[in-house]
């Protein structure tokens, strides 16, 4: 595939927690307004790779990365890059919902207020209208938009921060687990809205559920100790996988 043509160029990535190697010679390429699923046991790097993808991981003292990722053709470790318009152009749903303790609204105008799009409120109305309706919440909410975010259920609240992001405009969602606080209705609204937003967003996200990789994507990397040990079309992976370990892995065997 033409470089032209990914979102996110990963090559011969390493990364390091002080000295111990977490993630080890990583090459992937992430199309645009695609779904790209990061499977794996726990503690094998998933969450550390995602991380990479917006620098997140420069919070944690003693991490090192070496290597390369370009977002669209852009070295993200560059020292000229502006950190907050990245987080802006690639951002991130936790795995537990973290609404802000203030209004739905409040919660959503918040990142266009901070990075300066706008303070008019017509024009936050706007934003608010369009991003709940992109996180298919509009219709749960549009009465209450003054109420605390804190009394949502758990599915609307982690939709209120999939808006909150989608209200800055991002390129990219990355998604570390974003379902596994929620119950088995709220998960499967979560996977329906993902496979809405790919229509304009580029999606990479993580998940322990094998079954929700299978529905909700179009790629899918295996993580391995720190190594990606397949990556290809999901249909083929789960159908023909060309490693041993990935076929041990998805049929149980191993993991």
């Amino acid at each position: 595939m033409n470089n032209d043509q990914v979102v996110f160029s990963v090559s011969k990535l390493n990364f390091y927690y002080g000295q111990t190697l977490a993630l080890s010679e990583i090459d992937m390429l992430i199309q645009p307004r695609k779904v790209t699923a990061l499977i794996g046991p726990s503690g094998c790097g998933k969450s550390t790779f995602l991380r990479c993808l917006n620098r997140m991981n420069d919070t944690i003292s003693g991490t090192r990365l070496e290597g390369q990722i370009l977002l669209d053709g852009e070295d993200i470790y560059a020292p000229n890059i502006d950190l907050a318009l990245l987080r802006q152009r690639v951002g991130m749903v936790f795995q537990k919902p973290n609404p802000f303790p203030k209004s739905i609204y409040d919660n959503v105008v918040f990142g266009p207020r901070v990075v300066g799009m706008t303070n008019k409120k017509a024009e936050l109305d706007e934003i608010v209208e369009r991003s709940l309706k992109q996180a298919a919440l509009w219709e749960d909410v549009r009465d209450r938009l003054n109420d605390s975010a804190l009394n949502l259920s758990l599915g609307q609240q982690q939709r209120l921060c999939i808006a909150r992001l989608l209200a800055v405009q991002p390129e990219v969602i990355l998604m570390d687990e974003p379902a596994s606080a929620l119950d088995p209705i709220a998960t499967l609204k979560i996977e329906d809205l993902i496979g809405e937003l790919k229509r304009d967003y580029t999606i990479v996200i993580v998940t322990h559920n094998m079954q929700q990789a299978g529905r909700v994507s179009d790629f899918t990397g295996l993580f391995w100790l720190g190594e990606l040990i397949e990556f290809s079309v999901t249909a083929a992976m789960f159908t023909r996988p060309s490693n041993p370990v990935t076929e041990n892995y998805i049929t149980g065997r191993m993991g």
